[in-house]
């Protein structure tokens, strides 16, 4: 069972930092895509951030280049994204999602199986 749980949410101050990482069960990376969402009150929920470990690639919200990082460490089956110069309209509980197995894969966000999610709260 795929199964994914976020964690390092919390509350930061405008300009600052947080990492929020993301540990998978069930199964292996390699025709699978991660990615990151968000949802923050009274919005939908919006993709941030996705890899493919079908090809490598990497992609981002343009809300969020520059500023956002996302990384593996596949030995652990974890996911990572690195926020920094965090704003208030960051604020949201962001999920992590698993999509596959497929190839090439990539973060559909409708046939996604997300983890229970994490709080980000940045105060002005």
């Amino acid at each position: 069972e795929v199964q994914l749980v976020e964690s390092g949410g919390g509350l930061v101050q405008a300009g600052g930092s947080l990492r929020l990482s993301c540990i998978a069960s069930g199964f292996t990376f390699d025709d699978y895509a991660i990615g990151w969402f968000r949802q923050a009150p009274g919005m939908e929920r919006e993709g941030v951030s996705c890899i493919s470990f079908t090809d490598g690639s990497t992609h981002y919200a343009e809300s969020v280049k520059g500023r956002f990082t996302m990384s593996s460490d596949n030995a652990k089956n974890t996911v990572y994204l690195q926020m920094d110069g965090l704003t208030p309209e960051d604020t949201a509980v962001y999920y992590c999602a698993a999509d596959g197995p497929m190839w090439p894969a990539y973060c559909s966000g409708k046939h996604s199986t997300f983890g229970p999610g994490t709080q980000v709260t940045v105060s002005s």
